[in-house]
């Protein structure tokens, strides 16, 4: 379907005031402009005043054009304006602006804000649902999708939405899997030309992962990929009898996608049950892979698994980031992954052929390295019903929280942990109602945890420079690179901080006091270059003084 070209935003901020205070509710409009999103503007790469998806734009990279925040002056940030939604104490959301206005979630509310300053625009508000399990039962949500004049979201138990960017009201509702199947959602959608992308949450809960793509306009399901292969299909050896059902490998996290290539890469969580693999023998695809697809049918191109018959909980749904480098002198298009397993991947995304593994975490026991195939050499550790020591442990040595990429540094931003943790294993039968955990892990009293932001060099996949931070390893804020050599992260003490993107320098940091659970993006309004980013229950925008 071709796209017009993006209307502009034609409201004014004098006009709109008496406005502000009054909110939209389940339909009841409060139009200040006109929102149109384009093909154009979701394929701009990288972003710049806009912040169009959850990464900022398709390559995954976190990377913005913005030039008004530099080294020079980002010790003069301060806090512009707070957002605080009021139903959540940890929000995991990364705001989308498009031209000066901002769209955020909290559990199954939307908000449309001002991004000048905070105040709200309108309130699309829902229940939180019951009877859900794991993830989804915390109704955790990270963020939206927008395409021409609709603002997309998925809800906790499961529902595609799509609402009016102008007022929030709501136009459909499609529930896309069933709750009382253990299903969830916890991710942000991801539009692809005329199709919105979506995944399920509830790997540990006993499901069978899909990938689906739903048109924009209707809500009609074009099509779904399964993760779990039914009885007869490739992969199918691993999953006896009705284990397919139960075999996880959700896709709770937003893909990338290559508009050149015309190819989605998704990625997939854990298998089912977690710590004990004797009722899911071999590979268990596709479980702990990465799939790239054709986003007009859903088909399989290739895939590559960077876990094989995991038994550690190492899902691979870390952002697949998109890269073109240099190999062996020629330019070549890369996808590159730093795993919760602990290794560094580069893969050609064309096809997937496996290029490189490198380990960036020094606590990794797991497994001895990584075959020329992309294969992990087994170390023999696994769960046991005493416990086993292994490294990483279960939040991995790093999780779903963004990393970032500068194409100027060509270096690689990840916030890492180093951690071990004792594994468990007791078999049981899956059970409605419960979750498919085959039991779990402990701390051992005298582990030390500790956050690491580390830069890994493409090139040759080792840690370039590290900065080690202050705290007990809870911080899961993630990474913003620019192009005038910034790296913003939320830290592991509390404080949002930019450092040099070339050497990790401390230049900039703001004692927020509140643990991160989100990632930082930012975005300009009149030339004015913002900096977001969600910590504890509160939305802060930083700028310079004007």
């Amino acid at each position: 379907m071709r796209l017009r070209r993006a209307a502009f935003i034609l409201f004014s901020l004098a006009g709109i005031g008496p406005l502000l205070h009054l909110w939209a509710q389940q339909g009841q409009s409060n139009a200040t402009g006109v929102v149109n999103v384009s093909a154009e503007d979701l394929l701009a790469m990288p972003v710049g005043a806009n912040w169009t998806s959850y990464n900022g734009d398709y390559t995954g990279r976190r990377y913005s054009s913005l030039r008004e925040i530099t080294a020079a002056n980002v010790s003069k940030l301060h806090a512009a304006w707070v957002f605080h939604p009021g139903n959540s104490q940890s929000l995991e959301a990364t705001p989308v602006v498009i031209r000066g206005i901002m769209f955020v979630t909290s559990a199954n509310d939307v908000f449309a804000l001002d991004a000048r300053t905070g105040r709200g625009l309108w309130h699309y508000q829902r229940a939180i649902s019951s009877g859900l399990l794991d993830d989804a039962a915390a109704h955790k949500n990270r963020g939206v999708a927008v395409w021409r004049d609709s603002v997309y979201v998925e809800t906790d138990d499961a529902h595609l939405l799509c609402l009016d960017a102008r007022s929030g009201g709501l136009r459909w509702d499609v529930e896309y899997a069933d709750k009382a199947k253990h299903y969830g959602a916890t991710s942000a959608p991801l539009v692809v030309k005329d199709l919105v992308i979506v995944g399920t949450s509830g790997g540990d809960s006993g499901v069978r992962g899909f990938i689906a793509g739903y048109d924009a306009m209707t809500g009609k399901m074009k099509w779904r990929f399964w993760t779990i292969p039914a009885p007869g299909e490739f992969g199918s050896s691993s999953w006896p009898g009705d284990s397919y059902l139960h075999g996880g490998g959700t896709t709770w996290m937003p893909g990338t996608f290559d508009p050149e290539l015309n190819t989605l890469y998704w990625t997939t969580s854990n298998a089912a049950p977690d710590f004990v693999g004797d009722s899911r023998p071999g590979d268990d695809l596709y479980t702990a892979c990465v799939l790239a697809l054709d986003p007009d049918t859903g088909k399989l191109k290739w895939y590559f698994q960077f876990t094989p018959h995991d038994l550690y909980d190492y899902d691979a749904t870390e952002t697949p980031v998109l890269v073109d480098a240099k190999e062996n002198g020629s330019m070549r298009r890369l996808l590159v992954q730093a795993n919760r397993n602990g290794f560094f991947y580069v893969l050609d995304r064309t096809d997937g052929k496996f290029l490189r593994a490198t380990p960036f975490v020094e606590k990794l026991n797991w497994a001895k390295g990584v075959d020329g195939s992309g294969r992990p050499i087994l170390s023999g550790r696994i769960p046991t019903g005493d416990g086993t020591y292994i490294c990483p442990g279960i939040d991995g040595a790093t999780n779903w929280f963004s990393p970032s990429y500068n194409p100027d540094t060509g270096l690689f931003y990840v916030l890492a942990l180093e951690s071990c943790n004792q594994f468990f294993a007791k078999p049981k039968k899956f059970v409605r109602r419960e979750t498919y955990y085959d039991t779990g892990t402990k701390l051992p009293r005298d582990e030390h945890s500790q956050k690491m932001l580390l830069a890994v060099s493409v090139a040759d996949g080792k840690v370039s420079w590290r900065y080690p931070q202050i705290g007990k390893g809870n911080s899961w804020g993630g990474t913003l690179t620019t192009a005038t050599g910034l790296l913003f992260f939320g830290d592991d003490a509390g404080s949002f901080e930019a450092v040099d993107a070339a050497n990790g320098h401390l230049l900039w940091h703001f004692n927020m006091g509140q643990t991160f659970r989100a990632s930082p993006m930012t975005y300009a309004v009149d030339g004015e270059q913002y900096v977001a980013v969600a910590a504890g229950s509160d939305i802060v925008s930083f700028a310079l003084p004007h």
